[in-house]
């Protein structure tokens, strides 16, 4: 196709590209069949995702050792010294030999796929782990100073933009009348503690000297009771002391 990427030279004696044939099952993995063409001494692989169209965990669902089976070759790479063979099965009708996909559309799906899950080793990301330490060059943390990539001379920081000033200048505020507050606050709590205190003393005074007072009017009425009884009986004891002596 005209789409398609060049093949590489060294593919002589290999079956053509997207050509369909008929093969016999040499081998059955885990993750696919080999497949042995007539006329042909390389092998070929069937993935388990080009068996058939719906999800296959096991080629050995699929296929046996010795059975024939139509395969459509899909892909041809060479590797050094070493080829390598893609087979499909689901782009061909098993029981006829149909192709099911005469425009080679998912045949360059799948080649666009497998291209794109290689394993780029030279690409690969490392993460490193940052360092415990602090360069004595910038003073930032996370290197050494002989990685410090700041240069001598004036240093500078960022201005803050005029929007940005006033919110920094409130949260100084705030922060600065933080300590104020509380210690506000503590002062009125001693003020309430003690003005409670001042309030349970008077409290217990007044009871003390009510309870005194109530205790001397009682006494007072009950002096005098004593001070008239006596005069009753003085009285008493001087009339009979008359009247013996009139007698």
């Amino acid at each position: 196709m005209s789409g398609s990427e060049p093949e590489p030279a060294g593919l002589d004696g290999l079956p053509p590209l997207y050509s369909i044939s008929k093969g016999e099952v040499v081998s059955v993995q885990t993750y696919g069949a080999f497949v042995r063409l007539p006329g042909y001494k390389k092998e070929g692989l069937v993935h388990v995702s080009e068996m058939s169209a719906t999800r296959v965990e096991s080629a050995a669902e699929i296929v046996d050792v010795g059975e024939k089976v139509w395969i459509k070759v899909i892909g041809r790479e060479k590797n050094g010294e070493k080829i390598k063979l893609s087979f499909s099965m689901k782009a061909v009708n098993q029981g006829t030999g149909r192709d099911l996909d005469p425009n080679n559309v998912m045949a360059e799906q799948d080649a666009r796929r497998r291209r794109q899950f290689q394993d780029h080793t030279g690409n690969r990301i490392t993460l490193e782990a940052v360092l415990n330490t602090t360069c004595t060059k910038c003073g930032c943390k996370g290197h050494f100073t002989k990685d410090c990539f700041s240069a001598p001379g004036l240093q500078y920081a960022l201005v803050p933009e005029e929007g940005d000033e006033e919110p920094q200048q409130q949260q100084q505020q705030q922060s600065a009348a933080a300590p104020q507050k509380d210690k506000d606050k503590k002062k009125k709590k001693k003020k309430e503690k003690k003005t409670k205190k001042k309030r349970k003393r008077e409290r217990k005074d007044s009871d003390s000297d009510s309870s005194s007072s109530s205790d001397g009017g009682e006494c007072k009425p009950k002096r005098r009771c004593h001070e008239r009884d006596d005069d009753n009986k003085h009285r008493k004891k001087h009339k009979k002391h008359k009247s013996h002596k009139h007698s």
